[in-house]
């Protein structure tokens, strides 16, 4: 059994910004919401038979307690905004397996449910399918990898170490040092990506640097790995067969009505029938 974690707002941005490119500034309401539903059912007639989707209903998380200057909605386009109720409704009319994040962020999700994956014996592999780099600490050897639909790159822990010079636990000690832009913290300055990963190599985690390496800074690395760390400890489902695709519900006819995506229904049934 393959478990594939897809990081729905990740592909949410992904198809609106893509969509722009070619729409000329005219949006489609759900423009965005079709192209994830696309993507997903993409996955299915493949293969893919246990299919989880985690997203930010709400941009902002408990880190923007810990940190001012933390990713927040303001700035989000208000077409894309308004996706993702949509996304979260449609996703869950499709039979997937959908986590909508309040508190903690969809990063969080992703990183509980591929830790709840890897309990069961008869998970082979779980694919998390996300760009960003804080989802690499999620890596353990060949079993959890994370897979950039960017790039075409899958990334086992070697894959890991190779991109950032440290393994895939010490990435939060990394992110910490470094930064991490896309969440709004901007790590520790004079340390760049081979600074941090030499110290993380002499030393190991940082609560064990001497404190020469960091000195009145230690403090705040601490804190930024604070925000790097996600949580693996959301319980978002008790069986990893809560997340086997089993066809749509009978409501998602009404939702490819409403998004005005009618060729949805089409692909839905071609996949559903394979798989049958």
């Amino acid at each position: 059994m393959i478990v594939h974690l897809i990081d729905g707002t990740y592909e949410l941005f992904r198809h609106f910004y893509g969509l722009r490119r070619f729409t000329k500034g005219q949006d489609r309401p759900f423009g965005a919401v079709v192209g994830v539903l696309n993507t997903v059912l993409q996955m299915i007639a493949e293969g893919a038979t246990h299919v989880g989707v985690a997203t930010d209903h709400v941009i902002e998380s408990f880190r923007n307690e810990l940190w001012s200057g933390y990713k927040t909605g303001d700035g989000v386009d208000p077409v894309l905004r308004a996706q993702f109720g949509p996304l979260e409704d449609a996703l869950a009319a499709l039979g997937i397996a959908v986590w909508p994040m309040i508190e903690l962020e969809a990063d969080d999700a992703l990183a509980s449910a591929a830790a709840l994956a890897s309990l069961d014996a008869r998970v082979q592999k779980i694919c998390i399918w996300t760009p960003d780099k804080d989802l690499a600490q999620c890596v353990r050897d060949d079993h959890i990898v994370q897979v950039d639909r960017k790039s075409n790159a899958v990334r086992d822990a070697n894959g890991v170490r190779a991109k950032f010079g440290v393994s895939p636990e010490l990435i939060p000690d990394y992110l910490a040092l470094v930064g991490d832009s896309a969440d709004g913290y901007p790590g520790i300055a004079g340390i760049g990506p081979k600074g941090a990963a030499a110290l993380i190599t002499r030393y190991g985690r940082i609560e064990e640097f001497p404190p020469s390496a960091l000195g009145e800074r230690r403090d705040l690395a601490l804190l930024f790995k604070t925000l790097a760390t996600l949580r693996a400890d959301a319980p978002l489902f008790t069986d990893v067969d809560e997340l086997a695709w089993h066809g749509p519900t009978t409501r998602f006819s009404a939702h490819a009505v409403l998004l005005g995506a009618p060729a949805l229904l089409a692909r839905v049934e071609k996949a559903f029938t394979k798989r049958a």
